[in-house]
């Protein structure tokens, strides 16, 4: 298990973003945190269109690669659990082209846990095989992918309304 993270880290701005503003510092379940904290970044970008909805979310998906490889140098552990970042990110592509619903806003936080935490094929290969930011960012990258596909599903069975 990696070493406990100073929280004096948090003063760099690169170290405050892919920790999640501190949220991957929760003592247990640092993941869940960080997606608790996509929340409320998901409320502020959803009365965009969805094309920039998209474009914004896959622009912070390119600068986590980033932020992502320099926490992990810096922390000297590849995909440290107090990096959140990529799961902030893996939530916000969830939620692309989901109805603004707080049972929505649930159920792609539950769905993309599931599957972040679960790692089925090829996520956990590629998580254990992809090294650097590319590889942090990568498995909650396909975790979003099977979460939305499972979440666009069950809102077409369900005309949207539960």
């Amino acid at each position: 298990m990696p070493g406990k993270v100073d929280p004096r880290l948090l003063l760099n701005p690169v170290h405050l973003l892919s920790l999640g503003l501190g949220s991957g510092l929760a003592p247990k379940a640092p993941g869940t945190a960080g997606t608790l904290v996509a929340i409320p970044v998901y409320l502020l970008l959803a009365s965009l269109a969805p094309v920039t909805y998209l474009l914004v979310t896959l622009f912070l998906l390119y600068i986590g690669i980033h932020l992502c490889q320099a926490t992990a140098q810096r922390l000297g552990v590849h995909d440290h659990p107090a990096i959140v970042w990529d799961e902030i990110v893996g939530y916000l592509l969830t939620m692309v082209a989901v109805p603004f619903d707080w049972i929505w806003i649930l159920a792609g936080f539950v769905l993309f846990r599931l599957f972040d935490v679960w790692k089925p094929w090829p996520i956990g290969l590629l998580d254990r095989r992809v090294s650097g930011g590319i590889g942090i960012m990568l498995d909650d990258l396909l975790a979003a992918v099977y979460a939305s596909i499972v979440l666009q599903v069950i809102i077409y069975l369900t005309g949207g309304t539960l």
